[in-house]
């Protein structure tokens, strides 16, 4: 090569494979109908924390505003923000009997911190009102399809 910078697409390979092959595994593309998704705000409880009130007001205000446009458009279906995760209580059913410890499941650097429930055209879509969640400048949201099933007429 001549030294010349020869420009990548900014498109993760198995991410586009995986995209184009889930669309075929789960039947995810549903013409004109919308599709809902769950997007999973993950952050890290300390740094939450460490926002001063000025800083923590600010961020709940743009949520409102997000949350307002996404119901004025008909794509915000639910979503609310959790207690921390001192709080949480985790369920394993083992040999058939429960067993209940506190706390999470297992530690990790990001905490779930709450959820949203919308609809969106597709993943793009619903990827780019992802990127409208405040808490994805320092946490991570974690977009995933629901699986919808038509329900069975019973004879």
């Amino acid at each position: 090569m001549s030294g010349k910078n020869i420009h990548q697409p900014d498109v993760d390979l198995a991410i586009f494979i995986r995209r184009n092959d889930e669309g075929q595994e789960f039947k995810i593309d549903k013409g004109d109908k919308e599709m809902k998704y769950l997007m999973l705000i993950y952050q890290n409880e300390k740094q939450w924390a460490a926002h001063t009130e000025a800083e923590t007001q600010e961020i709940y205000g743009e949520y409102g505003k997000l949350r307002q446009e996404l119901t004025a458009s008909g794509q915000f279906i639910g979503g609310s923000q959790l207690h921390p995760i001192a709080t949480a209580s985790s369920v394993r059913v083992r040999d058939g009997k429960p067993l209940i410890t506190d706390g999470p499941f297992a530690e990790t650097h990001e905490q779930l911190g709450g959820y949203f429930l919308i609809e969106a055209k597709n993943l793009d879509g619903a990827l780019a009102i992802a990127a409208r969640i405040p808490s994805a400048r320092e946490g991570t949201i974690e977009v995933r399809p629901l699986v919808e099933r038509t329900a069975e007429a019973s004879a």
